[in-house]
């Protein structure tokens, strides 16, 4: 499975930014999430959602402001942000797997396939 991320950009504090991640020669698998890297710091987790059981998670920091969802005519996995602030400053990664038990949703290495990553800054 190969995913491409994409919709990143710079933009103002309190603006909105859609990203979507589309998978190639497989479909996506059971859970997809949205994780974001600011430079010099970890891999955070930001979006989860988990078909199979139904399950959708958000970082604290990001609840009330994103939404992870699917839109299936186009095949993608779509992260909406809105009220965005300059510490949403990040590269965005998507992933996906099939073995991600809902303990671990939230986390980077329950995951098997990674995009590439798309650039969002955030100014003040």
């Amino acid at each position: 499975v190969q995913l491409q991320a994409s919709g990143g950009g710079l933009v103002r504090a309190g603006d909105s930014l859609r990203l979507s991640c589309a998978a190639s020669g497989l479909t996506f698998g059971t859970s997809i999430a949205w994780f974001r890297q600011a430079p010099g710091k970890e891999r955070d987790f930001v979006a989860a959602i988990s078909r199979s059981r139904g399950i959708i998670k958000y970082a604290d920091s990001v609840k009330g402001r994103f939404t992870i969802s699917r839109d299936s005519a186009k095949n993608t996995i779509d992260l909406s942000m809105f009220s965005l602030k300059p510490e949403d400053t990040g590269v965005y990664y998507c992933a996906t797997g099939d073995r991600v038990i809902a303990s671990r949703i939230g986390v980077a290495a329950a995951y098997d396939y990674w995009g590439q990553g798309t650039q969002v800054t955030v100014s003040s």
